[in-house]
């Protein structure tokens, strides 16, 4: 059983930034990836950027286009842990972040991973 332990968040303003951790503790069997998801009430959750293992030093990346060149995800395989760093923030970003995680490697399908942080709020000021 894998756990993932949030930080971060909090209040921003338009343009600002903001950084997110997610660390994994417990049974990672081999590479594990981590994935932040994004929510806002009514819509599902929109996976938003995902690191192809947080168990290793060379992990892929992946982006939505809608947080493309703004949001960067990273690792520190040594703490297990994937770091997303937001920039050029937008009102549109406010949303509950939740970082997932999955042995089985990325994907922006919130079914397709298996552990799950419980969630931080972003809120974006204009």
């Amino acid at each position: 059983e894998v756990q993932l332990v949030e930080s971060g968040g909090g209040l921003a303003q338009a343009g600002g930034s903001l950084r997110l951790s997610c660390t994994a503790s417990g049974r990672t069997y081999g590479d594990y990836a981590i994935g932040w998801f994004r929510q806002v009430p009514g819509k599902e959750r929109e996976g938003v950027a995902c690191i192809s293992t947080v168990t290793d030093s060379d992990g892929q990346t992946y982006y939505s286009d809608s947080v493309k060149g703004r949001f960067t995800i990273s690792s520190d395989h040594t703490k297990k842990t994937a770091y997303l760093q937001m920039i050029s923030l937008k009102a549109e970003d406010t949303a509950v972040y939740y970082c997932a995680g999955s042995n089985l490697g990325c994907s922006f399908s919130q079914y397709s991973m298996s552990d799950w942080g419980k969630g931080s709020l972003v809120t974006v000021s204009l």
